[in-house]
């Protein structure tokens, strides 16, 4: 298998983290879906990553499908309980995680754009999205290890994805200072071997007008 994927993005690496986690062997393929001529759109329409694609050429797309996929291919450790309450918990901090991610994508966008363009009121609109978001990850998380039950699961790898991918886009933010569970909670993620093997890193992207 090979998955398509963007060094600083936290839903490739939910990706990345999933596959490690269940020892299945991938290659990765780097592109910057910004960019002219990432090769993206001819594994996802909308061109986005991360893509998983399989032996047989076919395509798996969006970050909590390809978890969905690879947590079928082996059974430990299972990511997404099987469990009704567990596993809408689970989605639910997913969802909410990738919010976050969203946002910080959107802030990061206007940041590019030239001056004149730039929407102060469409940045503190995303500023107070992340706000609001870490603070409900942080309520969620309490005084716990894991997110959901006693036991690491996707919630945990979308959590750690967000929080290491807000360090690196929007070193701003307060949300460690704010949230020493969080913080404690994002080291301990990072210290997995999973989440060594997949850190986030920077990619040039072609200007923004």
């Amino acid at each position: 298998m090979k998955l398509l994927i963007a060094t600083p993005s936290p839903y490739a690496r939910k990706a990345r983290v999933a596959l490690h986690e269940k020892g299945i062997a991938f290659v990765e393929e780097i592109t910057v879906p910004w960019n002219k001529g990432t090769r993206a759109p001819e594994f996802n329409p909308l061109g986005q990553i991360p893509a998983l694609i399989l032996g047989d050429g076919r395509s798996i797309y969006d970050s909590g499908v390809i978890v969905e996929y690879v947590d079928t291919l082996a059974d430990a450790p299972r990511l997404i309980p099987s469990e009704p309450g567990e596993r809408v918990a689970v989605r639910q901090i997913e969802a909410l995680a990738d919010g976050i991610c969203d946002a910080i994508v959107l802030i990061v966008i206007e940041g590019r754009r030239r001056p004149e363009l730039q929407s102060r009121d469409w940045v503190a609109r995303q500023r107070a999205k992340v706000d609001a978001g870490m603070a409900e990850l942080a309520r969620f998380l309490s005084a716990g290890r894991y997110f959901v039950g006693d036991r690491f699961t996707l919630a945990d790898i979308a959590a750690g994805a967000t929080l290491a991918f807000a360090a690196l886009r929007f070193p701003e933010s307060d949300w460690a200072d704010r949230y020493p569970n969080l913080a404690r909670f994002s080291e301990r993620m990072e210290a997995r071997p999973s989440f060594q093997k997949s850190r986030p890193s920077p990619q040039v992207v072609e200007e923004i007008g």
